[in-house]
Parts: structure tokens; C-alpha cells; sequence
């Protein structure tokens, strides 16, 4: 059994063997200071290097999600959630999806810039971009680099349709953005939370906002006009599928107007790691979440089929399902679909812009 650190999610860091990548050799000096602190492990620091890609919206034609565009100002995570379908990501810098993803961070510096010049090629079509749909834009560096805040800046100033998923109350920063375009149809935010229980929530998200706070934002979202989802995701069996009537009850009194759910995916790495991080943290009941799992995946750890891997299959996944909607129901969640408008959108001002 792995020994957790304070304040992280994974419990492990081994390298990913997807791409048949060779161990990393322990540094000799390394391994001397943390003999002399009697054994105990060097605390972890949080490092961000500047990434420069060529460009910034990310492309999917997915037929069960519900966007076709994207942007992600970070690569990995400081929230740690352990269950963050994103981890296998880092496997292709080299890095660990396990402790490495939380802590040796990616920043996107010239996302705003990027994007001002992709929204001004000629013939781009808006639809709704969706932030945070890889890596939370929210994650505590956002506080410093503020490169969300710079991508919100220019869709603002484009009139382009935006969503935003975060398990941040940092969302409220940028409100002086959000309810101006909220107020024209071009914004909405889906603010996750997966427990109301403190000590679980600090388990499974350890470095996200506690989830009062998270509800916060939703009342703070409403109340200026910015159409709020709830997602309960994922929802975890035998941890916190017990709390899906009570989410939902808190989201409607929040004032959110919707909300959606997942059941957990376990995707490459992220199984191993889900599987120690029970071991760890919830041994008398890891053999039971993880025959939940597998009935709701069709047998195996992680189903990654269209249609299916969204939703899972089997008795579970109707259970969890008919649960939800009875609940939305009795609240008053879902009545109505939520629509962005794409006929405001304008090219930037600016050199780039006057081009065309």
C-alpha cells in the first residue's frame, strides 16, 4: 500500500509504459537528503514551464461530446483529482499521469494571442468554445498567470459564444466578463462538484476548493445572470453515488439551472493509479467500487466506446440514471436547454483583424 502525501491526489508516480518509456534514473544526492530527514519524502513543489504551441483551439468530432472546439491554457492539473481523465496526457511529455500531472504543470502564455489570430482567419465560423474540458483553467497558478482571464478578454471582446466547466470558485474573478456576455447569450458555466462531504471531497479533489465554496459560485453566477449546470462528475460508487439526490437539491436552491452527471472513467493510467489511490484511502471497500466499475463498463476497467463510455451500460448505470432524473424532476433542473448564440461573433480589432 502506497503512502499518500498531504494535500495530493495520486499515491503513486511510476512513468507511463504506454509508449515503452525507460525509468528515470533516481538522482544519488537526491536519495542521500532524504536519508538524513529519516526516510521521510522531500515535499512536493508545484513547477510550470512555459509551453509555445503554434496554436490554441483544439478540434474534436466526438459524437457524444457536445462541443467541436476548445481551449486549454494548462497541461496538468494542481487540483489532483484522482479519477482526472486528463492524466495520460503527461505520459506523452515523459512525465508520470500519477504525482508529475499535479505538480510539474504546462502554462499556455500566448493563448490570448493565439486565439485573436484563429478568430480572425478568414471564413471561422463561431460556436461555443469550451474551457476547462481537459485541465481546470481555474487551478491555483490561474491567480498568477491569469491566462484564462486573457482568452475570456478576447471572446468577450469578439462577442464569441463561451462555456466554461471548473471545480474553482476563481470563476467569480472573472464575473465583470461573464455576466456582460451572459446578458447577450454568449456565456454559461458548469461548476463540478462530485461530494458535499469535506473529508471525501479532500480525498478525491485534495486541492480543489471546498465544496461549499464551489456552491457559492453557483448562487454568485446566478444571481448576475450567468446560466449555471451543476456536473456531478464523476459520480463514484460506493463513495459518493449516495449523494446524488442531495447534490442536486443544493445545486437547485444554488440557483443552477441544470445539471448533468458521469459515472467515473478510468482510462490507461488512470486505473492503476484509481486502484492504489483505494488501497490507500478506502481499503475496506475497494474490491466492491471496483465491481461496480467493471458492471457499469461492460466487465472491464474503462469502457472508451462512443456512446457508452459517457453514460456506461447495465443495471448500474439505469439505477444511476433513473435516480437522476427523478431528482432533477423534483427540483426543477433540466427543464429547459441551455443555447448559446453564434450570430454576434465579429472578427478582433486590431492589426490582425484589419487584415480582412
Amino acid at each position: 500500500m502506497a503512502s499518500p502525501r498531504p494535500h495530493r491526489g495520486a499515491t503513486l508516480n511510476a512513468a507511463s509504459r504506454r509508449f515503452n518509456l525507460s525509468q528515470t534514473l533516481a538522482d544519488g544526492d537526491w536519495l542521500d537528503a532524504v536519508e538524513a530527514i529519516d526516510g521521510a519524502p522531500p515535499p512536493l513543489r508545484t513547477t510550470v514551464t512555459v509551453e509555445h504551441p503554434r496554436t490554441i483551439i483544439s478540434r474534436n468530432q466526438s459524437p457524444d461530446i457536445p462541443f467541436d472546439r476548445s481551449i486549454n491554457p494548462y497541461r496538468g492539473c494542481e487540483h489532483g483529482c484522482i479519477y482526472c481523465f486528463a492524466r495520460p496526457t503527461h505520459a506523452y511529455h515523459d512525465l508520470s499521469p500519477g504525482l508529475d500531472f499535479e505538480t510539474r504543470l504546462f502554462a499556455k502564455p500566448q493563448a490570448a494571442a493565439l486565439l485573436r489570430a484563429e478568430l480572425s482567419r478568414p471564413g471561422y465560423t463561431a460556436q461555443p468554445m469550451a474551457l476547462g474540458t481537459n485541465t481546470d483553467p481555474y487551478q491555483p497558478i490561474e491567480a498568477t498567470w491569469r491566462i484564462t482571464r486573457g482568452v475570456i478578454e478576447v471572446l468577450c471582446e469578439t462577442d464569441h459564444p463561451l462555456t466554461i466547466t471548473t471545480k474553482s470558485d476563481r470563476v467569480l474573478r472573472d464575473l465583470d466578463l461573464l455576466g456582460p456576455m451572459a446578458s447577450k447569450g454568449l456565456a454559461a458555466v458548469a461548476v463540478s462538484i462530485t461530494s458535499l462531504d469535506p473529508k471525501v471531497a479532500l480525498t478525491v479533489e485534495p486541492r480543489a476548493p471546498h465544496p461549499e465554496r464551489r456552491l457559492t459560485a453557483v448562487r454568485r453566477l446566478a444571481d448576475a445572470g450567468v446560466p449555471v449546470y451543476v456536473s456531478i462528475a464523476p459520480v463514484i460508487p460506493a463513495i459518493t453515488d449516495h449523494e446524488i439526490e442531495h447534490l442536486i437539491e443544493r445545486a437547485a436552491e444554488a440557483g443552477a439551472k441544470a445539471a448533468f452527471f458521469l459515472p467515473v472513467r478510468l482510462p490507461h493510467e488512470v486505473a492503476p493509479l484509481f486502484r492504489a489511490w483505494l488501497d490507500t484511502h478506502f481499503p475496506d471497500r475497494a474490491a466492491k467500487v471496483m465491481a461496480t466499475i467493471r458492471s457499469l463498463r461492460g466487465g472491464r476497467d474503462n469502457d472508451p466506446d462512443f456512446g457508452s463510455r459517457m453514460k456506461g451500460s447495465g443495471p448500474w448505470a439505469d439505477l444511476l440514471r433513473t435516480r437522476f432524473q427523478i431528482a432533477c424532476r423534483r427540483h426543477g433542473l433540466n427543464r429547459e436547454r441551455i443555447t448559446l448564440r453564434t450570430d454576434l461573433f465579429r472578427p478582433p480589432r486590431g492589426p490582425q483583424g484589419e487584415l480582412f
